[in-house]
């Protein structure tokens, strides 16, 4: 009988324990289709798929939550507006086989083959490019505007009485919470963004009222156009970098090598599955998330069985209709405001990269590939047809990678991950 209470015991704590961590990872969860236009009802559905995928093609081993992937944004933005929800669909199913064919390659050549396509040198201006590339969106959004400034959705000053407070809800969390409430400040933002929303009237809730209860998320099926196909397949990059640090943090975090078992090309393959997956609804890409490394290494909660049920929750809220119609009742301008840190903090990553990788920008080989990677993300520079052509962060991914494979350098990259497993142990110190 005692034995069964403390089966019955131990069992509702990992119950509640994939509750909170889906409430870590909420905010960010949403907050990606909010932006893109996409439903967060199927972003919810597709990351609980995606992560159910994720520990079956790693053998449940693994305690990593997957959801909306922040290096997309831009890209689905521009995909969308010319070529469509379903076409865009269709390439980011063909950016998840990147991951495959990435797992393939980690399998036949070894994890340090990573290294040696991207070095920090490569990786951290990609990143920092995502960000400050988004940067425009957030200050837009603040302000009242659409991403791309082509409306003024509300007056300015009502913006900014809505934007700041939630910016600086979610920068107070984020420096000055304790303990679980640290790893939820766009919550917190969101909160007090919406709140404050709601009482100057840019809230309608009309849609929420006229919501049923239960109702199937609104699920797109890809088509696939070979002019969307080739300038998502580069954007895949990025996150198949962050997908790596993830894996070396939650390593760092359990006291595991989850590169040597279930192995780094179980886990690309796993994300990339995930995120052809996620596609195939209409969804989001998915990625591994370092909120939730965060809240495991603050629980101690090691088990992946606590993911599977964060992934049973997720899809379970999915098909609450009244939930995702009150998601997109969100005011832009809050979203604004708590995307300029948000997005700030990704190229600050970007930058923390080539600092702890002590990347020699004294160099010219370093300061080329550095230099022209930012200029040509930030600057938005273009390069192909009307019919086909790359820019942004598929731009960059491919123009840092072809000048750090051709420039010459005095000695040869390393084979193994020893540059990022140090970076990711330092950033852990910094973050207890």
């Amino acid at each position: 009988m005692r034995d069964n209470t403390e089966d019955l015991y131990r069992g509702w704590r990992m119950v509640l324990a994939g509750m909170q961590m889906l409430f870590v990872a909420f905010g960010a969860l949403v907050l990606v289709p909010l932006i893109t236009g996409l439903d967060p009802s199927v972003a919810l559905f597709t990351a609980g798929i995606g992560t159910l995928i994720f520990q079956f093609t790693t053998k449940r081993s693994v305690p990593v939550f997957l959801a909306s992937s922040f290096a997309f944004i831009a890209p689905i933005l521009f995909s969308v507006k010319t070529w469509g929800m379903a076409a865009t669909m269709g390439a980011l199913f063909c950016a998840g086989m990147v991951y495959v064919a990435l797992s393939a390659l980690v399998a036949l050549r070894g994890p340090g083959f990573l290294h040696r396509l991207l070095p920090p040198v490569v990786t951290g201006p990609i990143i920092m490019v995502i960000g400050l590339g988004l940067a425009p969106i957030a200050v837009n959004m603040a302000m009242g505007k659409a991403g791309d400034a082509s409306a003024e959705l509300f007056p300015y000053a009502d913006a900014m009485w809505v934007s700041m407070p939630a910016l600086i809800t979610t920068l107070l969390v984020a420096t000055l919470a304790k303990g679980i409430f640290r790893l939820v400040p766009i919550l917190a933002g969101v909160a007090v963004g919406y709140t404050i929303a709601a009482f100057t009237g840019m809230v309608d809730l009309t849609a929420v009222d006229a919501s049923p209860w239960v109702k199937l998320p609104q699920f797109v099926t890809p088509e696939f156009q070979l002019a969307a196909i080739l300038f998502m397949i580069p954007v895949a990059i990025a996150p198949a970098i962050e997908h790596v640090g993830d894996v070396l943090a939650i390593g760092s975090v359990t006291g595991k090598n989850y590169v040597q078992k279930p192995g780094l090309h179980r886990t690309l393959l796993g994300d990339g599955l995930a995120t052809s997956a996620a596609s195939l609804f209409g969804g989001p890409p998915n990625t591994t998330y370092s909120e939730v490394t965060g809240a495991v290494m603050l629980t101690k909660a090691f088990n992946p069985v606590v993911m599977t049920w964060a992934a049973v929750f997720a899809i379970v809220l999915a098909f609450v209709a009244k939930f995702g119609v009150l998601l997109q009742t969100i005011p832009t301008p809050v979203m604004g405001g708590i995307m300029i840190l948000l997005f700030g903090s990704i190229a600050g990553v970007g930058m923390n990269i080539l600092i702890k990788a002590k990347v020699d920008m004294s160099a010219q080989r370093n300061l080329v590939i550095v230099a022209t990677t930012l200029v040509f993300g930030i600057g938005g520079m273009a390069i192909g047809s009307s019919e086909f052509h790359l820019q942004g962060v598929s731009l960059c991914g491919v123009v840092a990678i072809v000048l750090n494979l051709l420039l010459p350098h005095e000695k040869a990259d390393a084979e193994d991950l020893h540059e990022e497993q140090e970076i990711v142990e330092d950033i852990l110190e910094h973050s207890k």
